[in-house]
């Protein structure tokens, strides 16, 4: 897969993004429409595209870029928000899966993309931890 120049599209005016948000709002079914032709999306490019439609809807701005399925340590440890280093280490510890061409590591795009899963998760599981505790404290 070649990659593409990212496209970035500034904020929507505020009154567009009210009336994204409203339209969105409790929403999960989002029709495509291709040369008058419908066409339902798989889960995760529906879920991408609401992701894309709610960002807009906040008055962020957003880029859209492809991405290789093998990603070099530099890519993976940006798209995961991580620092490269840290990124190597994981794959010496055998956290996070790696692949090697020549001297070269090459990670998966699903295996960040499952490690940022995961961090999420442990994220909301903590969250609902510390809420439990404060409300058996009385708080």
């Amino acid at each position: 897969m070649a990659l593409i120049a990212p496209r970035m599209a500034g904020a929507l005016p505020p009154e567009e993004a009210v009336k994204l948000q409203q339209a969105l709002a409790g929403s999960d079914d989002i029709t495509v429409f291709v040369d008058g032709t419908v066409h339902r999306l798989p889960p995760v490019a529906r879920d991408t595209v609401v992701d894309l439609l709610q960002r807009f809807s906040r008055g962020e701005a957003v880029t859209v870029s492809s991405v290789e399925e093998m990603l070099t340590t530099s890519k993976a440890a940006e798209l995961a928000g991580i620092s490269h280093t840290y990124l190597r280490n994981m794959t010496d510890r055998g956290e996070i899966p790696v692949e090697y061409r020549g001297s070269h590591r090459r990670i998966p795009l699903a295996a960040i993309m499952a490690w940022l899963e995961g961090q999420k998760k442990d994220r909301q599981k903590k969250a609902a931890e510390q809420s439990a505790g404060n409300e058996a404290d009385g708080g």
